[in-house]
């Protein structure tokens, strides 16, 4: 960091460092989403294709860690670690930071979920009931093949790398879109689920009214299928919150980014690890606990 600092202000310009996953460090460079990457990293032919590297500035050996079976850190006591991993140097605002991003990426991401794939469901629904809507189910179902046929993360670094590659976003906004559009699949095969459950005799009866089929959809079929699938809606929440985990590969801060820079500091991975394992724990039991209730007061409410 010394070293890129006096190059700044050599060059006069403003240093910025973002800590990113070992793997994304050539991606970025490449895309353009950083000027300039610094890693203990080998130099190879296959790698010069695609960046330009400096003069080596120093070489180091591989060194080989191994367990001199004392257990050293045995003497530490808890209250030490904890002071050293959250107390000293403020590393809390680190598990801070994380929780908040991650606390945002999941409401927003959740909220594209729910509305795309909902979308995603009435038109896969409307082809199957009448056979309409042909060419939008189509693309529906590509969409939908795709994106649950690839890995989450794969997905997170393409939206990134390359929708995203000239454009100067912001990362919470890249992770916002990419999770949203990866839970609207799936939120979308939940919802269709729900609706195709509901007996066609509601429908029917919706339309024989005089009501016509958007507002039969929106207003007598939805209502009833969003109690059906509730408990699906809140496990896809659940796993969207911990999928989020993996945003520290495009260089985000979450929660679990936050335990990874105090590991890198203090060298101690039992204390951060557990306190964010807590924290993930207790807000999935929250979630749980709030989709509980409200599942009891739509029960409540139908035997009124």
């Amino acid at each position: 960091m010394d070293i890129m600092q006096a190059v700044c202000d050599e060059l006069d310009m403003e240093l910025q460092i973002e800590d990113m996953e070992f793997d994304s460090i050539i991606t970025a460079v490449q895309s353009g989403k950083a000027d300039l990457g610094a890693s203990g990293m080998t130099v190879t032919e296959e790698r010069k294709k695609n960046i330009d590297f400096t003069d080596s500035y120093t070489t180091s050996k591989q060194v080989v860690i191994v367990n001199n079976g004392k257990a050293a850190g045995s003497t530490v006591s808890i209250a030490e670690k904890f002071k050293s991993d959250f107390v000293t140097d403020n590393r809390y605002e680190y598990i801070l930071s994380g929780l908040k991003s991650t606390i945002i990426i999941t409401i927003l991401a959740l909220i594209i979920g729910i509305v795309f794939g909902s979308l995603l469901a009435i038109v896969r629904t409307t082809h199957d009931k009448n056979g309409g809507l042909i060419i939008l189910n189509f693309f529906a179902k590509i969409y939908l093949t795709i994106i649950r046929g690839t890995p989450t993360m794969v997905q997170l670094l393409i939206i990134y790398y390359v929708v995203f590659a000239s454009a100067n976003v912001n990362k919470i906004f890249v992770a916002v879109i990419a999770f949203g559009l990866n839970s609207s699949a799936y939120v979308a095969e939940v919802v269709r689920s729900g609706i195709m459950s509901v007996d066609n005799g509601q429908f029917e009866a919706g339309r024989s009214l005089g009501l016509s089929y958007s507002t039969t959809m929106i207003n007598v079929i939805l209502p009833q299928a969003f109690k059906n699938i509730l408990p699906a809606l809140g496990n896809e929440l659940i796993t969207l919150l911990k999928e989020t985990s993996i945003s520290g590969y495009i260089g985000l801060i979450d929660l679990t980014k936050g335990s990874d820079i105090i590991r890198s500091v203090t060298y101690d991975a039992i204390m951060p690890l557990g306190v964010v394992a807590l924290i993930y724990l207790f807000i999935v039991m929250l979630l749980t606990a709030g989709v509980n209730k409200l599942e009891r007061s739509l029960r409540k409410n139908e035997q009124r």
